[in-house]
């Protein structure tokens, strides 16, 4: 008996993905077990498995082409067996679609809950695509699991929707022209264009989600490093490379140092409930040339500074190189970003929901400061923390920023 292959969820969130390569060919033979396919996620790429014996009847889904959960992206045959006419059938043909109703973008599809509010089994994507198309998908059996409505499903909805006529459209009051999703802007010189990757389209759509749902606010704090730097030193002498201990592994100590002081911080926001996190797992950004990942040190505060090291330049080797497993950059209470590297001297970054705090990291500059009666130069770094006011107020994110500029200025209690 034919066995469908349907892209499965690999991720939290995962809606889609790129299947970036096949590993298999129509007609070979594969076992339980085998890996048919590389996945590319919006976090890493990762091989997708077969779940039974049997010959690759039809890969439905081309090389560097985009899937939808749920979709049938291959089929495996028994010995003898052949494909069914039309080959892969889960999916529903487009001639059996029904002509949609157009119904206003904010209205949601049949079906209720036990509250009596509306509903419909539907993915995110398919939900968004449905209501700027003003599609009503009451009555609806997708092609998905349990016949969940995937993109692919509203896409042909889109194709099968007829026209409005001229009569309506000549009636309807001329309004200034919006842009059409895809419409180049007016006026723009030569360019190129380079396709929206998986990865970049998730952190598009988190970072809009973001700034519109979560009340930003911001502390800033300069840090004196004479003292850390020349601790950094005695602490290099003698070490490989490879093996050196960097500012921003101070900076990551110093924060996990700061939440277990500050442990009405170490939260998380999540609707009707804060979550006070018992672990101190900070997130820390590294940039990839898909994009921003945020690999996660688990109990940063009780690293050594030598193991925190060593754990963060493993994590950023393996994001860079696309080979992150999921339990390494899912979850995480803290993050922190830093553009030091590049010359930066200040920034705000966006938290990362459902975290509540961020911390950005500027460069190190040489700048007088006073001290005493005196004014001399010294080391200076300045970070800045964005907060979210629903689950942290300022006084408290006030207090886990004293904590870090303590841990820094006086790096001798991060060893300890």
């Amino acid at each position: 008996m034919a066995v469908d292959i349907i892209l499965p969820s690999m991720s939290a969130g995962m809606e889609d993905a790129v299947i970036a390569r096949w590993l298999v060919a129509v007609g070979d033979r594969v076992a339980k077990g085998q890996a048919l396919a590389e996945v590319e996620t919006d976090k890493a790429t990762m091989e997708l498995e077969a779940e039974a014996d049997g010959i690759v009847g039809s890969l439905a889904v081309d090389d560097g082409k985009r899937a939808d959960v749920g979709q049938v992206i291959a089929v495996l045959l028994a010995e003898g067996e052949s494909l069914p006419q039309g080959g892969v059938t889960s999916a529903p043909a487009a001639a059996a679609v029904p002509v949609p109703t157009p119904v206003s973008p904010a209205a949601p599809a049949a079906g209720t809950n036990e509250a009596g509010e509306r509903k419909h089994l539907a993915s995110p994507v398919a939900r968004r695509m449905a209501a700027a198309a003003g599609l009503d998908l009451s009555g609806l059996t997708g092609s998905g699991p349990k016949g969940r409505i995937v993109k692919l499903d509203v896409a042909r909805l889109i194709a099968a929707a007829p026209a409005p006529s001229a009569a309506v459209a000549s009636a309807t009051p001329t309004a200034p022209a919006a842009k059409a999703p895809g419409q180049l802007p007016v006026g723009i010189g030569p360019f190129t264009a380079t396709p929206v990757s998986n990865m970049r389209r998730v952190i598009a759509r988190r970072l809009v989600e973001a700034k519109q749902t979560v009340p930003h606010f911001y502390l800033g704090v300069d840090c004196e490093l004479d003292a850390l730097m020349a601790l950094r030193t005695q602490i290099n002498e003698g070490r490989d490379k490879a093996e050196k201990i960097s500012v921003n592994d101070f900076v990551i100590k110093a924060c996990a140092r700061a939440l277990r002081k500050v442990p009405e911080a170490n939260v998380i926001w999540n609707d009707d409930e804060i979550l006070t996190l018992a672990d101190v797992d900070i997130s820390v950004a590294v940039a990839t040339e898909g994009g921003l990942l945020t690999p996660i040190l688990r109990s940063a505060d009780r690293m050594s500074l030598g193991t925190l090291s060593a754990e963060m330049k493993s994590l950023a080797s393996r994001a860079r190189g696309g080979k992150l497993k999921p339990e390494e950059y899912q979850g995480g209470g803290f993050s922190i970003s830093n553009l030091g590297m590049y010359g930066v001297k200040t920034f705000s970054a966006i938290i990362n929901p459902p975290q509540s705090c961020i911390l950005a990291v500027g460069a190190i500059e040489r700048r007088p400061v006073g001290r005493g009666d005196q004014i001399v130069l010294a080391d200076v770094m300045n970070a800045t923390l964005s907060v979210d006011h629903r689950s942290v107020d300022g006084a408290l994110g006030a207090q886990v920023l004293a904590a870090f500029k303590e841990g820094i200025e006086n790096p001798m209690s991060l060893l300890l």
